[in-house]
């Protein structure tokens, strides 16, 4: 499969590596030169400036920016992304981070209303970069939780976390981003209160989905 990764920061990186070592291949879109040439030269994905060039051959894009940032990427792609799946990663938290930034909604369905065109899917955002590219934790392997309202696209995002080494969790409904986002919040909170060495994650355990990767 063909991803885009719109954005070259920690998370962007990271999906990057983990979605190249599974197998599918890479453009990543970064402003900053010399973080396209370091994941050019380390990963061997490939890279652009522009990120109307990177999505318009991928079948599957991932949002993986600053949520501050969040509108000025939305507005470059969005005539490119009509009927192409759309991975939100992001979370919508305030600048203070005294909480989330939306009120009663979640950044993926304001993404969806902002691109109705294109099939979005909330993914990796629960997760930190520091376990992207290797989704497991004291040998616990971290459950990836999936949200959408489109069921092949979920299917198609779903095995992609697969393939990289998550438990995929269908999540349900797009609307469960809210929960999604308010889990990360939770995450990233207690690692900055606690002084954490941001490796935590989340795993659902007793009967349930499979623990098995395949």
């Amino acid at each position: 499969m063909k991803v885009a990764i719109i954005g070259s920061g920690n998370v962007g990186s990271a999906v990057a590596e983990a979605a190249k070592q599974a197998g599918h291949e890479i453009t990543v879109a970064s402003p900053q030169p010399e973080r396209r040439e370091g994941l050019g030269d380390k990963l061997g994905v490939g890279t652009t400036s522009s990120n109307v060039d990177a999505v318009e051959g991928a079948d599957l894009v991932v949002l993986a920016v600053p949520f501050g940032s969040f509108n000025d990427v939305v507005r470059d792609i969005a005539g490119k992304v009509g009927g192409k799946i759309v991975v939100d990663a992001t979370n919508p938290i305030r600048e203070d981070y005294s909480g989330l930034a939306t009120e009663g909604s979640s950044g993926a369905e304001l993404l969806q209303q902002q691109l109705p065109d294109a099939r979005v899917v909330k993914a990796f955002n629960s997760v930190f970069a520091s376990n992207q590219a290797g989704p497991v934790v004291d040998g616990v392997q971290l459950d990836g939780f999936v949200a959408g309202d489109d069921a092949e696209a979920k299917k198609q995002v779903l095995d992609l976390l697969r393939d990289i080494g998550y438990r995929p969790i269908d999540a349900g409904p797009l609307s469960a981003a809210r929960y999604l986002e308010g889990m990360a919040f939770l995450n990233i909170s207690l690692n900055a209160a606690n002084g954490w060495p941001w490796q935590t994650g989340w795993k659902l355990v007793g009967p349930g989905p499979s623990s098995s990767p395949a």
